[in-house]
């Protein structure tokens, strides 16, 4: 097999003309950037919690790009072409990877916060009136669906119309994701419920196959991609964070969060982000394993 890409968290390798195989490593990334530390079991997690979310697709009868499992740490899907120059995406275009992400957010969290506080959304935008006060962790009137840009080298929020011109689709085939995703986030959420599970929000990724039928592909439903809290807790008033959130938020803590978009505010070089202590690494690992199993409710 032949390398043909490196990502933030994965390898990607060409098995045929038709397969790519993804190994998944032990890097961990926030805001755009790879961490300088390795999680250890982090890869193996992420990969056997995508193919049990894959397995419940199957079940539900939603179009996925999931074919095997060669070992713990790797997955082998359909193959489809990553179109970087957008003007050759259109309506007829088949076979290619939709060059957005799409998330769905159900609860006040986040980069959301950060955005509020900014004005750049509004309250009424999440189905709030207009000067209601959001607060971390309140739970949204609606679901809050956006897309930002899959293949730039940060995420950029976009409008529902620019994202339908830059993937080359059509209101009904907007649609179409939007609701896939709202049947996905269903599935996972009566699922996480049965394990005192929080679904908060989440990011998926489609392709269109060769009949231009619409693929759900990538990686979902996991820590890195998703945002759990634990409902217990929650009842209680506390939100206890289960996922990639956690290191976020010590980014937060430390400064670097302000420091590194304040550069890409100004348009200057951005700081190296700083390794974690050996306290965290072992905690997220920790975190990842154990979410793992309560996620699918099957032992690592």
């Amino acid at each position: 097999m032949q390398k043909i890409m490196t990502g933030k968290v994965k390898e990607v390798y060409e098995v045929d003309d038709d397969t790519l195989e993804f190994a998944y490593t032990d890097n961990i990334s926030v805001f755009d950037k790879i961490i300088p530390s390795k999680i250890p079991h982090k890869g193996e997690t992420l990969c056997r919690t995508a193919k049990y979310w894959f397995g419940k697709l199957n079940e539900a009868g939603i179009h996925n790009h999931y074919i095997s499992e060669p070992s713990k740490d790797r997955m082998r899907v359909k193959r489809v072409n990553v179109i970087r120059d957008y003007s050759k995406i259109d309506g007829t275009t088949t076979n290619y990877l939709i060059p957005l992400e799409v998330i769905c957010r159900y609860y006040a969290a986040g980069s959301l916060l950060d955005r509020l506080k900014s004005g750049k959304v509004k309250p009424e935008d999440l189905g709030f009136p207009a000067g209601h006060e959001v607060k971390r962790g309140e739970k949204l009137p609606k679901p809050f669906v956006e897309c930002t840009t899959k293949l730039e080298e940060h995420d950029e929020n976009l409008t529902e119309a620019e994202a339908k011109e830059m993937a080359g689709l059509s209101d009904a085939e907007y649609q179409e994701i939007v609701d896939t995703v709202l049947r996905i986030d269903q599935i996972i959420a009566e699922e996480a419920g049965k394990r005192g599970l929080i679904h908060c929000d989440g990011k998926k990724e489609f392709g269109y196959d060769k009949e231009r039928k619409l693929m759900v592909v990538d990686t979902f439903g996991t820590l890195d991609e998703d945002r759990w809290w634990d409902a217990e807790e929650y009842a209680k008033g506390n939100i206890v964070e289960l996922s990639k959130e956690f290191v976020r938020q010590y980014y937060r803590e430390t400064g670097y969060h302000d420091e590194l978009y304040a550069a890409r505010d100004a348009g200057k070089p951005e700081p190296d982000i700083p390794a974690l202590p050996q306290e965290i690494i072992d905690r997220v690992s920790k975190l990842y394993v154990d979410m793992y199993e309560r996620i699918t409710g099957e032992k690592f």
